[in-house]
């Protein structure tokens, strides 16, 4: 079985940075003061930008039999045995993490690991996670 959960995404957090990353270039835009500086910073802030609404946008979860993997833009995660995975909880966390939403999920396994994820359907995430590990302690519908 394998099953793909694409990311919730916190348009608001994406708002924030945009604002962040071009709102002190505002005045100038008004005043008309832009010069070939400007519009080179202009020009890379805008592939950061971009660069990060990849993440935002093309991070999903997996799970592929034994393994949930997790995706996020160009970037994977070493995939995690659902087997020793211990509790599935909610978190208000803001640790960086492949979740980019502020509603996020804290799964703990191993010894000490824990990751934070957002899928966008959660409980059906939770589910299929439980159904493949009954051991896990399930905080999430409780």
């Amino acid at each position: 079985m394998t099953k793909k959960y694409p990311s919730k995404v916190s348009y608001g957090l994406l708002t924030f940075i945009f604002l962040v990353f071009y709102g002190p270039l505002i005045p100038d835009l008004i005043n008309g003061e832009l010069n070939a500086k400007s519009i080179g910073f202009i020009g890379v802030l805008s592939v950061v930008f971009a660069f990060i609404a990849h993440l935002f946008l093309k991070t999903q979860y997996t799970i592929d039999h034994n393994k949930l993997k997790i995706k996020c833009g160009l970037f994977s995660f070493k995939p995690i045995d659902i087997d020793e995975i211990k509790e599935i909880s909610k978190t208000k966390s803001i640790i960086s993490s492949p979740a980019p939403s502020f509603d996020r999920i804290e799964i703990k396994y191993g010894q000490f690991n824990k990751v934070i994820v957002s899928p966008k359907d959660k409980y059906h995430f939770v589910e299929d996670l439980t159904k493949i590990n009954p051991r896990i302690k399930n905080k999430i519908t409780e």
